[in-house]
């Protein structure tokens, strides 16, 4: 009785270019992302694959078999089967070339109308002349649909909307008091949130890249650049610990990476039990400030204090038992904010892993 995804299947199946050409379909969440995947794939689209934080393996590998031209590569080259329909939630929506597509679907709604915008930019982005003639040369029935993109919105029921533009008009208007009259209203948003999206777009729009493009590009860099780094990682054990001076002299902070569990569905589906586990879900990174205890959460701002090089030398300074402290404290945090919501059940917790003094 899924009325949203038999029109989805409609459309791939029925319209004369979505059933023929590359797709790229979005949700707001992972496990949406998964079941629409797996109905698309039994409904006999070929062609399926989706990709999430939890997603594991190589998320490049996917990438490039959806958008191989713009990712230095053809369909000729691709190891693995060429993808036409890639759904995605919004870890595809920043700094990823994607314009081997043209056409985009909406399945789910952001309220950040720069989410959307940032989602239609994974398509609609400046064109390579010569990528441009290559696509053309092998696909010659795409030559009509270069230059030109379209979209699709699923738009929520009405009372679901009329709830978006409440949540809408108050967090605009807090937004507003907190400027006029210097109130923080950090109950619904926070000043930072709306420039910070609109800069990110702004920078995209312009060609450059934001920020966490940046630090992705940046691992990317580190990998390539060190043969078997990628393996010595993963072979880490969680909870791994060091520390090092920070930059700011006087300042001590603590950093942290947790895994966040969510629900797995199939392991869920296989045991027949509410199952909850840290591959289904994402990384966070945190950085305690030990004077204020503020915590921060952007790390394209954390990256800065933890860099570090095979040189840069180890210092281990804080107290034992303060630094278990600063741990419980940061764990309720994510309990009281991640964890609640998306209603974790009681037992679920994060896992720690990895985490680095600054002295």
């Amino acid at each position: 009785q899924d009325l949203k995804l038999k029109k989805l299947i409609q459309l791939l199946t029925k319209d004369p270019v979505l059933s023929k050409h590359k797709v790229l379909i979005f949700s707001e969440f992972g496990d949406t992302a998964r079941y629409i995947a797996e109905e698309l794939k039994k409904a006999g689209i070929e062609g399926v694959d989706q990709i999430d934080s939890g997603t594991k393996g190589d998320r490049a590998t996917i990438i490039q078999r959806f958008a191989p031209y713009y990712n230095e590569s053809s369909s000729a080259e691709q190891k693995g089967k060429e993808i036409r329909v890639l759904v995605s939630t919004d870890v595809l929506s920043e700094g990823l070339n994607l314009q081997d597509a043209t056409r985009l679907i909406n399945y789910d709604l952001h309220w950040n109308p720069v989410r959307l915008m940032q989602r239609i930019g994974r398509v609609d982005r400046r064109m390579n002349p010569q990528i441009e003639e290559r696509i053309v040369a092998g696909h010659p029935d795409q030559k009509d649909l270069r230059g030109t993109v379209a979209y699709w919105n699923f738009l929520p029921p009405d009372d679901l909307d009329e709830l978006l533009k409440l949540y809408g008009k108050v967090a605009h208007k807090t937004l507003r008091i907190s400027k006029t009259l210097g109130i923080e209203g950090r109950q619904l948003l926070r000043e930072d949130d709306d420039y910070e999206d609109l800069r990110n777009f702004s920078e995209q729009y312009e060609g450059q890249r934001s920020p966490d493009e940046d630090l992705h590009l940046e691992w990317q860099d580190l990998l390539n650049a060190t043969p078997g780094l990628d393996e010595q990682v993963s072979a880490y054990p969680n909870g791994i610990f060091s520390g090092k001076q920070n930059l700011k002299p006087g300042t001590r902070q603590v950093f942290f990476c947790y895994a966040r569990p969510a629900h797995d569905k199939a392991a869920s589906e296989a045991s027949g039990e509410d199952v909850w586990t840290a591959e289904a879900g994402d990384v966070q990174w945190y950085l305690y400030d030990v004077a204020s205890g503020d915590i921060r959460e952007d790390a394209p701002m954390i990256v800065g204090a933890i860099r570090s090089t095979p040189e840069t030398p180890r210092a281990t300074q804080m107290e034992e038992a303060k630094l278990s402290d600063i741990r419980i404290a940061v764990e309720k945090h994510i309990a009281k904010t991640f964890l609640r919501k998306v209603q974790a059940p009681v037992g679920v917790k994060p896992v720690l892993k990895a985490w680095m003094e600054l002295n």
